[in-house]
């Protein structure tokens, strides 16, 4: 089952299994497949049942999918979580200390440490609120960031999501199945829960709130709607907030005030957690013909009578190219080197970095600067030829477009696949809440696997899975975790008691 060109995050290099996971290779060994496909099959039914979807743009056929779940957890040491945590908090301050200054002083800029036109002239830089300071200096309340594993302690930060992450929820939902599905881990690991996560959302949410509603602010969540990719999301988490979902036709701007709709009347709305791009948000600022967006909404933002989650303009940390000066910008806020280095990337802006790329594309991967969910993106060994010359005209006409990077040995975890077990690909998104107090991380995350053979693409709309996230804690320490308490809308179906043989429903 071991690919010994990789590190296996359960059986290492060498095939011999890790001492420290040798529970859960026991735990494997003494389960049979054909009851860890019956786990799999309950899980699948029972999301599909309470409708935990994604769409895939563009496709007639299936265009709601469930994502793959995978029964074999992932599982991180005490010590490689603190490791992660030290890094992720640095990173995130230099993030927002980075987006308070372009759209501030522009001092990084007036320092030569990243290109002026890089910024000014990026898509993402949303000019019309560069004047704008955000409550308590806050621009990415919430990030996600997406790390890959190439060895026992080699970590790498592969992008930054800072504009509107997702895959909380699947977080949240995966856990859920395992611990009806496999409660036997949960005796043999002390696992360190993730279901805190929406009340320190929550928390994050108020601790920016107006100062006129500082007691009891009302928080609401805007989804663009239920044709959005992410709408199961949206539904979830203000669900679980205890908030209300809205669409841009809930709410109303008068006199630099956000009003909500409800049957008793308008209710001032003081925070938006928005899962809506910039563009789409204030047709009177951004795109005008946006029917998503709420008129007037950045006029309330400006006068401070209502605060966004995310900030408006926390898209552009979100871009590849500024993601390739991360090193930089970690340095010149935090004054030291990053704890959690940036995988090693070309900026084909730059003439040698373009011949380079161009010299070496069957070795490289090659990805748009403002792409997402795997699209636009070129794995240079497992392309064919006419793929690889689509990239290079398209590098050679606009090479500002693209950034390239050497093709990772990508760690991999044990996968029930079809035929049995085998060693698939994995990345990792932990979930950093940013408050003016502080930063709180979820021990835990969202791993996604790349379930065909050999595939290094692990996102969803590209055929991508999901696994649980262990992250041990001291069992001294330890809550028991139990489903006890839970919002209904989040226990699973009683399928978990009885898996069906079947899978479908």
């Amino acid at each position: 089952m071991q690919d010994r060109e990789v590190f296996d995050e359960v059986f290492g290099v060498g095939g011999d299994p890790r001492r420290e996971l040798r529970a859960l290779v026991d735990w494997i060994d003494r389960t049979p497949v054909a009851d860890l496909k019956r786990r799999h099959d309950a899980a699948e039914a029972a999301f599909r049942q309470i409708g935990i979807t994604f769409a895939v743009y563009g496709e007639e056929e299936a265009a709601e999918r469930i994502i793959p779940f995978d029964v074999l957890p992932r599982v991180f040491s005490a010590g490689e979580w603190a490791s992660l945590t030290r890094g992720l908090e640095q990173r995130v301050e230099a993030i927002n200390a980075f987006l308070l200054d372009i759209y501030g002083e522009r001092r990084i800029l007036r320092d030569g440490v990243v290109p002026a036109d890089l910024i000014l002239r990026n898509p993402q830089f949303a000019a019309p609120i560069a004047d704008i300071r955000p409550p308590k200096g806050i621009f990415a309340h919430i990030c996600g960031i997406d790390l890959v594993r190439t060895g026992p302690s080699d970590f790498f930060v592969l992008e930054d999501n800072a504009r509107t992450p997702s895959g909380v929820s699947y977080m949240i939902e995966n856990r859920e199945a395992m611990l009806r599905l496999c409660p036997e881990l949960f005796t043999l690991f002390p696992v360190q829960p993730v279901d805190g996560y929406p009340d320190a959302l929550l928390s994050t949410l108020r601790s920016v709130a107006p100062d006129r509603a500082a007691n009891e602010p009302v928080c609401v969540l805007l989804t663009p709607g239920p044709f959005n990719s992410a709408f199961y999301e949206h539904s979830f988490l203000a669900d679980n907030l205890g908030i209300e979902l809205v669409e841009a036709a809930d709410l109303e701007v008068r006199d630099d005030v956000v009003w909500m709709r409800t049957i008793s009347g308008p209710v001032r709305v003081d925070v938006i957690y928005r899962r809506i791009d910039d563009d789409f948000l204030d047709p009177l600022v951004f795109r005008p013909d946006s029917m998503l967006g709420v008129p007037g909404l950045i006029a309330a933002y400006r006068a401070g009578n209502v605060a966004l989650v995310n900030a408006p303009g926390t898209g552009i940390a979100d871009d590849k190219a500024i993601y390739s000066y991360m090193p930089e910008i970690v340095r010149y806020y935090s004054g030291g080197e990053a704890l959690l280095p940036n995988v090693q990337t070309f900026r084909c802006r730059e003439p040698e970095a373009l011949s380079y790329t161009l010299d070496h594309l069957e070795e490289l991967v090659v990805k748009l600067v403002d792409g997402s969910g795997g699209y636009g993106m070129l794995v240079g060994p497992t392309s064919s030829r006419d793929e690889i010359e689509r990239f290079r005209a398209a590098l050679k006409a606009e090479p500002h477009r693209y950034i390239a990077q050497p093709t990772l040995a990508l760690s991999t975890c044990p996968t029930l696949v079809e035929q049995g077990l085998a060693p698939r690909h994995v990345d990792f998104r932990p979930f950093v809440l940013k408050r003016a107090d502080g930063i709180t991380i979820t021990p835990g995350g969202l791993t996604r696997v790349a379930l065909r053979e050999g595939s290094l693409v692990v996102n969803s709309s590209q055929g991508g899975g999901t696994k649980d996230s262990f992250v041990l804690g001291d069992r001294s320490t330890m809550q028991s975790q139990s489903l006890e308490g839970m919002h209904q809308s989040q226990i699973l179906p009683d399928l978990f008691t009885d898996p069906p043989l079947g899978g479908s429903v």
